[in-house]
């Protein structure tokens, strides 16, 4: 990932709203990011829960693409943070989309509890990824 693109960095949005994609692999997260660009979104990123929070409270997103074993706070307690944040703000809730090596149901379950419309697994299929943002960003 090219220096400065951590969560602070962002492009501009073509299309209804941006993606924060959240991953602290930095290959990954490049990837993901070039993938909503392609699909005409705006993106942030955050190689950890704590700087996705942050990110959020910043600028908020539309669509969060988020990665659930992080290095600090895992990617439910980000999900559960940044719903209480929109809540406690009056904004509406990012869609989040996890997307995650973790392929039990436990898991799944969890990020619907959480708060997660979609659950994406590693490896991922990039035109899956790029359908299912374009889907849940678009409304």
């Amino acid at each position: 990932m090219a220096e400065g693109r951590d969560a602070t960095s962002d492009t501009t949005s073509t299309a209804t709203g941006d993606v924060l994609v959240v991953e602290d692999d930095r290959e990954i997260n490049e990837l993901v990011c070039a993938y909503a660009e392609i699909a005409g979104f705006g993106f942030r990123s955050a190689l950890n829960g704590f700087d996705a929070v942050e990110a959020v409270k910043r600028r908020h997103p539309a669509l969060i693409v988020l990665d659930l074993m992080l290095p600090d706070i895992d990617g439910f307690e980000v999900c559960r943070r940044v719903k209480a944040e929109a809540e406690a703000s009056g904004r509406p809730i990012p869609v989040i989309i996890i997307l995650s090596a973790l392929d039990g149901e436990k898991s799944r379950q969890m990020g619907r509890t959480c708060g997660a419309v979609d659950y994406l697994t590693k490896p991922f299929d990039p035109d899956r990824l790029m359908e299912v943002i374009s889907k849940h960003a678009r409304g």
